[in-house]
């Protein structure tokens, strides 16, 4: 065994009280961040949401309203334990953002400006768009002359957030008007 100098005494010591200090530090961090966590969340609800595996917390506040405290990953979820993908991460400034849309607007062909209207305009609206296009691109027999009974002016896009269910629906409702572009995209 070789003779250690003081130098080396001195390197290995201050390493060692380094890393002591340093362990010591980050538990208390680590301890405090899960104080603070608990306090942000004491007695509020925890709801299990699709997508990422979801973790949100609620708390009821006067009025009978619902408050979002918290949104995050489920570290049970075999898929991404705990981690959340982007869209996943921003969710709660999805929900909470003031700059949210809450209700139906609309700018009629021309305007310049938004209006507010209710849910009934707003779908009837669509359905007569949807029709409109529909009637005007419908291909009833190909080039061919075979019967094809499609339209190729209405494209649909199905979002992460269906369940396979909801995606299958939409399929089902789209291929049934004759739509071809269809596309969905999902995570898993």
């Amino acid at each position: 065994m070789g003779q250690l100098s003081r130098r080396d005494f001195l390197k290995v010591g201050a390493a060692t009280a380094g890393a002591v200090g340093a362990s010591g530090l980050g538990f208390d961090l680590a301890r405090a961040n899960t104080v603070k966590q608990t306090l942000k969340i004491a007695g509020a609800k925890e709801l299990h949401a699709v997508g990422c595996s979801l973790v949100a917390y609620t708390r009821q506040v006067a009025g009978g309203k619902t408050q979002l405290l918290q949104i995050e990953g489920d570290p049970s979820s075999p898929v991404n334990e705990g981690r959340l993908c982007p869209k996943g991460a921003t969710a709660m400034q999805l929900a909470t953002s003031g700059r949210r849309v809450e209700k139906p607007l609309y700018r009629a062909p021309g305007s310049s400006k938004w209006e507010e209207k209710d849910w009934n305009f707003v779908l009837d609206k669509i359905a007569q768009n949807l029709k409109a296009s529909r009637d005007r691109s419908f291909v009833g027999v190909d080039a061919a002359g075979n019967t094809v009974n499609r339209t190729e002016g209405v494209a649909f896009a199905g979002g992460a957030a269906f369940s396979s269910e909801e995606g299958y629906f939409a399929t089902k409702v789209m291929r049934t008007l004759g739509v071809v572009h269809l596309e969905q995209q999902a995570r898993v």
